[in-house]
């Protein structure tokens, strides 16, 4: 009976907690709200550049999860792109990102996939015969070909929300 109680106690004080932080009682509002800015909440139809030199490439946010939320407030950041397995051009982030939640997906050529266990970001150009995984987390699309990828590869390449 104590930790049901202690529950009840807990899912109050969640929901009052929200309510209390708007001095006129109201409830806070999408442009009150920390989820409003750019790098909050969903993200998704967010474009984030990829550029180096005179390179750059466009990948729309296609999905609203933690991985992507967490993705998104991590820019600005720059990264170093390599190939990897004749299948992706991948990308090591400055630290994993904050996953729990996120969908796995069964990733296609065209996908940005952000790879559970090694903590980066993959550019999937060939993904056949690759089928879903739960270690796979699916964060936007991309058009570009393996010829126009390759041009990041070992180059320092700057990543942010295109404006």
């Amino acid at each position: 009976m104590k930790r049901l109680n202690a529950g009840v106690l807990l899912l109050g004080l969640t929901l009052a907690v929200p309510l209390a932080s708007c001095s006129d009682g109201s409830r806070p509002t999408e442009e009150s709200s920390p989820a409003a800015s750019p790098t909050a909440g969903s993200g998704v139809g967010t474009v984030v550049r990829f550029s180096t030199g005179s390179a750059s490439l466009d990948v729309t946010i296609g999905e609203d999860n933690a991985a992507t939320r967490d993705f998104l407030s991590m820019l600005p950041l720059t990264l170093t792109m390599e190939e990897f397995a004749g299948r992706e051009k991948i990308a090591d982030l400055p630290r994993t990102l904050h996953h729990e939640g996120s969908p796995g997906s069964d990733p296609e050529d065209g996908d940005l996939i952000y790879f559970v266990p090694w903590g980066n970001l993959g550019f999937y150009y060939d993904a056949s015969g690759i089928g879903f995984s739960d270690q796979t987390v699916h964060v936007g699309r991309y058009k570009a070909t393996r010829e126009e990828l390759a041009r990041f590869e070992g180059q320092e390449v700057r990543v942010e929300v295109s404006r």
